[in-house]
């Protein structure tokens, strides 16, 4: 499945013209990434302080934690395979984004910036949408509603096409899941992150998808 952040998307909105910019823009496109993802977490620090939510309040560094979330992104990619390789029906339309959008704008990125970009979308995400947005409709909403009304959002941020943003929820429920039962915001974190880095990984650097 094609589910990463929603830069792809937001700069495919912005920057029409994705294909055929020349390398410096898309050194000003890679900043971009860097500005819109870092945003997202500084969006989620000034939300949470407004909703008196720290974006922060269940992170905690621990190695285990970080082990589990580097395993649960197994799950995720192995979906990302086969919608990638059996593109049937609606996925085709992601599919044909991803070779005409993705792969010729993010082709110029060097694995360090990748890198940065993907470890700024875990971070910025998953603080906005699982260290404040959910805890905050929970206290309205009970546990289940939180996570039906949190991604109901977060699909929409990555409405690319609708097959798109449909799938994009999903994920973002199993991710709301996988912090209802750990609660540890690093675990989501890491397993958003490095799923974001290995996908885009694979779609610049192959020959063909």
């Amino acid at each position: 499945m094609l589910l990463r952040s929603p830069l792809s998307a937001t700069v495919a909105i912005r920057y029409p013209a994705a294909m055929s910019i020349d390398p410096v823009e898309r050194r000003n496109l890679f900043l971009f990434a860097i500005l819109f993802e870092g945003g997202l977490a500084v969006l989620a620090v000034g939300l949470g302080w407004l909703l008196k939510q720290n974006a922060l309040q269940t992170f905690r560094w621990d190695l285990a934690a970080a082990k589990l979330g580097a395993a649960t992104a197994v799950p995720m990619l192995l979906v990302f395979i086969l919608c990638t390789h059996w593109p049937v029906g609606p996925l085709a339309r992601i599919r044909t984004f991803t070779e005409e959008v993705v792969r010729p704008l993010f082709g110029a990125c060097s694995v360090l910036e990748l890198a940065a970009i993907c470890t700024l979308a875990g971070f910025g995400e998953e603080m906005l949408f699982r260290g404040v947005a959910q805890p905050v409709l929970e206290r309205w909403l009970g546990a289940w509603g939180s996570v039906a009304a949190t991604n109901v959002i977060f699909g929409i941020m990555h409405l690319i096409t609708p097959t798109y943003a449909v799938l994009a929820g999903l994920m973002g429920v199993y991710l709301s899941c996988l912090w209802m039962g750990c609660q540890n915001l690093l675990v989501v974190i890491v397993a958003h992150a490095l799923y974001d880095f290995l996908a885009l990984l694979y779609l610049t650097r192959s020959r063909r998808l």
